[in-house]
């Protein structure tokens, strides 16, 4: 299922590829982006013409994608490694980032873990991890983005948050809902706070269902749990999700697109 939120209504005459020209040789900051929807984000996004920044801590993984994106001869990427539970070193990237290409003009949220950390017996390590990645770093890269964009004068940035289902209603692991439901509340807080300043920087939230990615396997610590998963139910694929980012940042620049919910079809909750 796919679910929008918009402020106004999308032009007939729409056209992703037309209107993704005005990205071309813009940077875009994604975050997580060693696998999964980072990884495919990454490479989306690079072959349509922006200048990508992966980050992650496998500084090896993002030399390796770096690498495949040069070879494709559509785009390019500068990989960054970066603990996002550590402000100093989200710091530095920014500065990195202001050094190489000088500043950011979109910045994608992907990184994020569940763990199994329930409420009443569960790790508090574990409770901080999530925290720390899924709220506080979103929360600084947000920050350090806008920042970035207000001082080069960039008006038409954009902000996307990879939230989940589970930022809507309260799944399984609990404590990883929590910080969903934070995303949530946080983009929204984030829009007020644009609009309150005059800026038209946008910022959406994507929220997707089941993913076949690592994530399970993050979640339940065993490849085989994560495989009956993925077995048992229909799962979306990384691409999908990148596909929906391409979708927010190809709207109209008078068009906020403020939440995409999106579902494998055979997914009932």
């Amino acid at each position: 299922m796919l679910r929008v939120f918009i402020d106004e209504e999308i032009p007939r005459n729409y056209n992703v590829s037309r209107v993704m020209e005005r990205w071309v040789g813009r940077v875009v900051l994604v975050t997580g982006a060693s696998m999964g929807v980072g990884d495919a984000t990454a490479r989306l996004l690079a072959s349509l013409g922006m200048k990508v920044v992966g980050c992650a801590r496998s500084i090896d993984k993002l030399k390796k994608l770096a690498d495949d994106i040069k070879a494709s001869g559509r785009g390019e990427m500068l990989p960054v490694k970066c603990d996002l539970t550590k402000e100093k070193d989200i710091l530095g990237m920014f500065a990195e980032i202001s050094r190489q290409w000088g500043g950011v003009d979109v910045c994608v949220n992907c990184a994020g873990l569940a763990l199994e950390a329930p409420i009443i017996d569960g790790d508090k390590d574990k409770w901080r991890n999530m925290w720390e990645v899924n709220v506080m770093a979103l929360c600084l890269c947000t920050q350090e983005s806008v920042k970035s964009m207000r001082q080069r004068g960039v008006d038409d940035g954009h902000i996307i948050n990879i939230n989940s289902l589970s930022g809507h209603r309260v799944g399984k692991s609990h404590f990883y809902s929590a910080t969903k439901y934070a995303v949530t509340a946080l983009t929204e807080g984030v829009r007020w706070e644009l609009r309150g300043i005059n800026s038209h920087i946008r910022v959406t939230s994507i929220s997707p269902g089941l993913i076949k990615t690592h994530f399970a396997e993050t979640m339940y610590g065993s490849a085989s749990a994560a495989q009956e998963l993925y077995t048992a139910r229909q799962a979306l694929q990384a691409e999908d999700i990148a596909k929906m980012i391409e979708f927010a940042l190809a709207a109209p620049e008078h068009v906020q697109i403020h939440e995409l919910m999106v579902r494998p079809t055979e997914q009932v909750v």
